[in-house]
């Protein structure tokens, strides 16, 4: 006597085979292949959109620093002049 065990596996064995089979059909089909190009296309698209986005962003933020780095070269020569000045006073007294 076959074991009913033994037919439940070869059962599901087959029809993982022919779920397989069917399914490389499917995604090797005309249909899905236009998909995958539409798919890849749009990924595409959005990847140089976020390239360009994040290079306005980099040039943003050097433009900050620089800004940031020249107020404080003004703000430290103006102490500078200020220490300076307060120097030549107390010599003068």
């Amino acid at each position: 006597m076959v074991n009913s065990s033994w037919i439940k596996k070869t059962g599901l064995f087959l029809g993982g085979v022919l779920f397989g089979t069917a399914g490389i059909k499917l995604l090797s089909g005309r249909d899905a292949k236009k998909a995958y190009v539409h798919c890849t296309a749009a990924v595409l698209r959005a990847k140089d959109y976020l390239m360009k986005t994040s290079t306005t962003i980099q040039e943003n933020a050097e433009d900050i620093l620089a800004e940031a780095q020249a107020i404080n070269e003004a703000r430290a020569e103006a102490e500078e002049a200020v220490n300076i000045e307060e120097d030549s006073e107390e010599a003068q007294e």
